[in-house]
């Protein structure tokens, strides 16, 4: 019988994963308050969770397309450092909930979202009140027109 060894190193880290994690602690977060009628109480616990949970993503990233400006809390600001300083540098376009009313009345459809790119690489729009945005998977991506919808 031959032994087995077994690796007692931490396993590798998978950003993607991770970043996967972080938006759904974010709508867990925001869960206790679909329906109650308060969205601002919402964004704020998925905004909470969120940046808790980015403190421990193995990356060096900066907000690029965030919530508002650093003095309007509860949000995560356009040029916070997210991320445990290891890793990637990395650009950060995020929405703890996008959908905050949708939430608050408890109908479906709003979403916690966050993208990544390597640093410098972001389209940075500046200040906007709202973008239009549409996702889909690389074989919808030639019949998809955010126009249509």
């Amino acid at each position: 019988m031959t032994e087995t060894t077994i690796e007692t190193t931490a396993p590798d880290r998978n950003l993607a994963m991770e970043l996967v994690r972080v938006t759904e602690a974010a709508a867990m977060a925001a869960s206790p308050w679909v329906g109650a009628g308060d969205k601002n109480a919402a964004d704020g616990a998925a905004v909470d969770a969120m940046r808790k949970l980015l403190t421990t993503v193995a990356m060096r990233g900066t907000v690029i397309i965030g919530e508002g400006e650093k003095d309007e809390a509860p949000m995560l600001y356009n040029g916070e450092v997210v991320g445990d300083g290891t890793g990637p540098e990395c650009d950060i376009a995020v929405d703890p909930i996008d959908g905050t009313t949708l939430t608050a009345l408890g109908r479906g459809n709003a979403i916690a979202v966050i993208a990544v790119s390597e640093r410098g690489t972001m389209y940075d729009p500046g200040p906007c009140v709202y973008m239009d945005k549409i996702a889909t998977g690389p074989e919808a991506a030639e019949v998809i027109d955010i126009n249509k919808s």
